[in-house]
């Protein structure tokens, strides 16, 4: 009787819901186009040795917004305020909406951020001058930010490509979104304004992967 009572406790603490996860969605975040720059493109924008003034903290440990902003100058257009995020980067990245390269006349490459390799280049203007890229622009690949034990927890790799579904009056499906996992991530699905207006997508909403 003993033995039953034992392996019967054991059975039940396994099947306890609060040894689960207690709820298996991920916040959003929707992400405007947004400049991160090096420190020699800081200096060329701004003045010589100048440092980017915090203007708020985003959900990425370490990463915040930024007071100053620049104008992009492409073949066709600008796009001017374009807000820049913080900390500085080894390298300069423009990341745009699909309808900005119609107005700049820029064809941005779809990509993760930090895959700069064969993409675009463009000029930026600040108040201290003009600084022209080779290449960085970039259309972000939505993705989703998590910890590896997060990611354990969810049933996904990094590098995995997973697909996510919304609730509400114009939700639906999202394929093609990519896992993320570092040491210092903070739990969040990305996805860019145009994407966020036409599944209604508004601030607060979750989502849930779909593999």
């Amino acid at each position: 009787m003993e033995d039953y009572e034992v392996i019967l406790n054991a059975i039940m603490a396994h099947l306890n819901p609060e040894d689960k996860p207690k709820d298996d969605t991920i916040p959003v975040g929707i992400s405007n186009r947004h400049i991160h720059l090096s420190q020699a493109a800081v200096d060329k924008l701004f003045g010589n040795q100048y440092q980017l003034t915090k203007l708020k903290d985003l959900s990425q440990p370490g990463q915040y917004a930024c007071k100053e902003c620049v104008t992009l100058a492409g073949p066709k257009g600008v796009i001017e305020k374009v807000r820049i995020l913080g900390p500085v980067r080894s390298a300069t990245q423009v990341e745009i909406l699909r309808s900005d390269t119609f107005k700049l006349g820029v064809k941005g490459a779809l990509r993760l951020s930090g895959d700069l390799a064969n993409t675009p280049g463009i000029t930026l203007i600040g108040p201290n001058g003009s600084y022209e890229i080779k290449q960085g622009v970039i259309i972000a690949k939505r993705h989703i930010h998590m910890l590896p034990e997060q990611a354990e927890q969810f049933g996904v790799t990094d590098g995995q490509v997973v697909s996510i579904d919304f609730e509400g009056e114009r939700g639906g499906s999202l394929n093609n979104v990519v896992i993320r996992t570092t040491a210092n991530s903070g739990l969040e699905c990305h996805i860019d304004t145009e994407e966020a207006n036409a599944l209604g997508v508004m601030p607060g909403t979750s989502i849930k992967i779909r593999k």
